[in-house]
């Protein structure tokens, strides 16, 4: 039986380079030990006044919120989440080792770690954290089809009831909770863990509702960290977090800023940075293909063919996210490897002449300048989005304009954040909006977040992916072949249908890459994620965060 074993000789030694990097006294005097009484790195975040809650589970606690629960727990592995491509580099985990068939996973627990408290890390506390997973749905996010979990010594095996290959991201990228004391606690779906332990190089010290502290620890098992406090500070918005960034009272964080070479590196170009990671997320302008226009093909394949995508990304998100060139929806160059041979060299181009004409064919006239529909009715729509979203409500202004090339009269709407994430979405309750995809290691993700007729909910219904509720057979089998594929024959095969149902039904109208964004100082600590050492996506409230806090040095000088 063939072994998939994610321990590559290149991860390991990175992971050695790294700890080595910041290792203190008794393991050799690397650069962190030299940074005592370094600066406080303060973090921001626009995420407004916060509730105490240090829960590495509950979606919207402040430890996730502000990301602090990242430089506190950790995952089994950590991902490259800028070149998902890569394979994972150990951490908690020495490897993790899947049977041919991607059912089965074995895990084998790096020695030498404690908790904070100074309780060894087990295979225990692996099997543990999982299978609180198992026990409790609401903590497993990834909906991962845990079938038993083992422990045998010093390893793990779980077993999955359907093969994994395309979600072995969301093993790796499970955060582990100490055994001896999560196993008393009553619910872990609404404990807010009020004094939190963890196997990562911080401790939480103080709280408050606009900010927390972390400190490091000096008996962490990966060394000690160059970066001796961190304080996560929540502004009340947007605005109030870009001046703290471009002021330097915070000096990293991410938010969206509008014109940013101006607003913000150009403050100090020597120490102000920005970085974008790539990877196999996209935004799309999801369609509700069973209310008009976007019931007929034709209409979707019309829109489609008149959006402006590069003029979308330079004006909306001031050439941020990078625009979507792939009739295929695969960002570039992440997804160059899965493109379907049939569609490697066909990229979008604005085709109003084409458009008009492909709209003639299916039955559609004009009354003046007005679209009308074979039914004979007027076709307009609505474009939803939450009220101070800028960037994707200027996108969705640009595709009013686009529509209009094509006679159809668009209006956009924005509306409330809470109803548009509790009823718009879910419920199906709107004819057009900007949504984000999952990325994920293969672009499976993407494609069922889109188009899978697995998540197909009826109007009214809440779904949690395809909300466009399209339905197409082919592409339903296709991605449940992929993710349960044993070869790369047969996913390349299965690709395949994907691709070309996507292009040419268009159940959504792919608009651009969804990067990782972060802003950072190098005033003070240099190290960060970069176009120039892409080691990971920069945002300091995703998994990764440990990793990029260990990999921080004093700025020389």
């Amino acid at each position: 039986m063939r072994i998939h074993k994610h321990v590559a000789v290149v991860a390991a030694a990175a992971a050695v380079a790294l700890l080595a990097t910041a290792c203190s006294g008794g393991g050799g005097g690397g650069t962190a030990t030299q940074a005592g009484g370094g600066e406080t790195l303060t973090v921001g975040m626009p995420n407004g006044v916060q509730t105490e809650n240090h829960s590495p589970f509950a979606t919207g606690s402040s430890a996730l919120s502000l990301g602090y629960a990242f430089a506190i727990y950790e995952p089994l592995m950590m991902r490259n989440q800028a070149r998902p491509s890569e394979e994972p580099t150990p951490w908690l985990a020495d490897s993790v080792e899947w049977n041919e068939d991607f059912t089965e996973a074995v895990i084998t627990p790096h020695e030498g770690v404690t908790w904070s408290d100074g309780e060894e890390f087990t295979a225990d506390d692996i099997a543990f954290s999982i299978q609180l997973r198992k026990d409790f749905e609401a903590l497993n996010t990834g909906a991962l089809p845990y079938d038993t979990i083992e422990t045998d010594g010093s390893t793990v095996t779980v077993t999955f009831t359907a093969g994994q290959f395309v979600n072995q991201s969301k093993l790796y990228d499970l955060v582990m909770v100490p055994e001896h004391i999560w196993a008393d606690v009553e619910d872990p779906t609404t404990d807010t863990n009020p004094e939190p332990v963890g196997t990562g190089p911080y401790t939480l010290e103080t709280w408050t509702p606009q900010a927390a502290t972390v400190v490091a620890r000096d008996d962490y098992w990966g060394g000690e960290p160059a970066v001796p406090e961190i304080r996560y500070s929540s502004y009340n918005d947007n605005n109030a977090l870009t001046t703290a960034l471009t002021t330097g009272e915070a000096q990293w964080g991410w938010t969206f800023i509008a014109d940013y070479e101006n607003v913000y590196i150009a403050q100090d170009p020597e120490h102000y940075h920005q970085y974008a990671a790539g990877g196999l997320g996209i935004d799309v302008l999801y369609l509700n293909n069973e209310t008009k226009p976007f019931d007929d093909k034709a209409f979707r394949q019309a829109l489609n063919m008149v959006v402006d995508r590069q003029e979308l990304v330079d004006v909306a998100t001031s050439g941020v996210n990078p625009a979507l060139t792939s009739v295929t929806g695969l960002p570039l160059p992440a997804g160059e490897e899965f493109l379907a041979a049939e569609y490697a060299d066909q990229e979008h181009a604005v085709d109003v002449e084409g458009a008009r004409a492909l709209l003639e064919d299916a039955g559609y006239t004009w009354e003046g300048e007005k679209l009308v529909d074979p039914d004979g009715e007027e076709v307009t729509f609505e474009l939803v989005n939450p009220a101070g979203w800028n960037d994707y409500l200027t996108a969705l202004d640009l595709i009013k304009n686009s529509a209009a090339e094509l006679g159809a009269t668009a209006t956009v709407n924005p509306v409330n954040q809470d109803g548009w994430f509790a009823d718009i979405i879910p419920g199906g309750d709107f004819q057009a909006t900007l949504h984000w995809t999952d990325g994920g290691a293969t672009p499976w993700d993407m494609y069922s977040d889109i188009l899978d007729g697995a998540h197909y909910k009826k109007l009214g219904e809440p779904a949690t992916w395809n909300f466009g509720r399209f339905q197409n057979d082919d592409a339903t089998k296709a991605l449940a072949d992929y993710a349960a594929a044993p070869d790369d024959a047969t996913r390349t095969a299965a690709l395949e249908t994907i691709q070309q149902v996507f292009v040419e039904e268009v159940p959504g109208i792919a608009i651009w890459t969804r990067p990782a964004t972060a802003q950072y100082s190098t005033q003070n600590y240099v190290g960060w994620p970069s176009e120039e050492d892409p080691y990971n996506q920069p945002q300091p409230t995703g998994v990764q965060a440990a990793q990029i806090l260990m990999n921080l040095e004093p700025a020389e000088g």
